[in-house]
């Protein structure tokens, strides 16, 4: 698996992150939904890595600086043919390293609260990321939860 900074003008990147804001949209009603567009991936404070393997996307996942400590983890999002392969786990890492070497202390993420998000939400908290409040300008709602852990 090779992880790659970039690549949000790659048909397959374009293609599995439709395929993202779908699924959010078909489990959270409109507003609920909290996703960042392509444009707003690829704004300057934002992160955007995926995994590779060869020519074949395997996965995605970003990080979005909210101020000099805090970052938001953003659009994780696996293939499905790639799913239990620890895709999710590598480019959380690389996430978390990243935010690190950034000088961030605390990482955040907001996610659904039903059964399509409980792997997402397992996921989060073998990496640490316990519940919390709502954190920048979220409200809480029936579909959202917030995590957050310490770097």
């Amino acid at each position: 698996m090779e992880l790659r900074d970039g690549g949000l003008e790659h048909p397959a990147v374009v293609a599995l992150l439709h395929e993202h804001f779908a699924a959010m949209l078909t489990h959270s009603p409109p507003g609920a939904c909290h996703f960042l567009d392509l444009s707003g991936l690829a704004a300057p404070d934002v992160r955007f890595v995926t995994a590779w393997d060869g020519d074949t996307l395997l996965g995605c996942g970003a990080l979005k600086r909210l101020d000099a400590g805090h970052g938001e983890l953003k659009s994780m999002r696996t293939a499905a043919h790639a799913l239990r392969r620890g895709v999710a786990t590598a480019i959380l890492n690389a996430l978390i390293e990243h935010a690190r070497g950034q000088g961030m202390t605390r990482l955040s993420l907001e996610t659904g609260s039903g059964a399509p998000f409980a792997a997402a939400t397992a996921l989060y908290r073998r990496h640490g990321f316990e519940a919390c409040p709502p954190f920048a300008d979220y409200e809480v709602t029936p579909f959202n939860r917030f995590m957050t852990r310490s770097l």
